[in-house]
């Protein structure tokens, strides 16, 4: 890549990078606030600022490619928010590549490893996590979730209204799970956040003893 392509190069010891995937409503925000809390860590959504603000117009308004594209920058521009963050302590993400994949995937009809061929120019560029954690629960679970959940989005809604949505998400993080050498399968039937929350850390404090 050209000079002005590259990441930027920090200096020290990065903090770990931690992300939470999974289909919405399954608790991934609660749960990297409670890890965030107790890691004293750096919270991160993807997608951050300022392509949050944009994403109900392009997902209404842009064909798959650009949706694409759209979501690409946003990945790109939180690696690089990422490894700023990194140099002060841990990082916790609520999405991430993953994400991208499964859910454009799952949206557009598109296999997942048509998804992955096209982001694979970038993944260089991608910061790699630490551990990425896979939240698995039973449907019915997932429903009561949804059911007690504040602010709903067009994608929560879309999960159980729109035929095959659910089964094509959750085959797609299975997929790409599948293939993720960060990968920790994570299920959270009768966990509290909590209970989940020691999960992670005790799995973050054996990979780094």
């Amino acid at each position: 890549m050209p000079s002005a392509y590259l990441p930027i190069e920090l200096k020290g010891s990065p903090g770990p990078f931690v992300v939470f995937e999974g289909v919405s409503g399954i608790g991934k925000t609660t749960l990297a606030s409670t890890v965030t809390r107790r890691m004293e860590a750096t919270s991160l959504h993807t997608l951050p600022l300022p392509h949050s603000d944009w994403s109900s117009a392009v997902n209404s308004r842009l064909r798959s490619l650009p949706q694409f594209a759209f979501y690409l920058s946003g990945l790109l521009h939180a690696s690089d928010m990422i490894r700023h963050a990194r140099m002060i302590g841990p990082v916790i993400a609520d999405r991430y590549v993953s994400s991208v994949i499964a859910c454009h995937g799952a949206v557009h009809g598109v296999a997942v490893q048509q998804v992955v061929k096209l982001l694979e120019a970038f993944r260089s560029y991608l910061v790699q996590p630490t551990c990425t954690f896979y939240l698995r629960c039973s449907e019915s679970a997932l429903r009561e979730r949804m059911s007690g959940k504040r602010d709903v989005k067009q994608d929560d809604t879309d999960l159980f209204a729109i035929p095959d949505r659910l089964s094509r998400l959750l085959a797609n993080f299975e997929a790409v799970a599948a293939s993720d050498p960060t990968a920790v399968l994570l299920d959270t039937d009768d966990r509290t956040p909590d209970e989940l929350a020691d999960q992670v850390i005790a799995r973050m404090e054996a990979d780094s003893a």
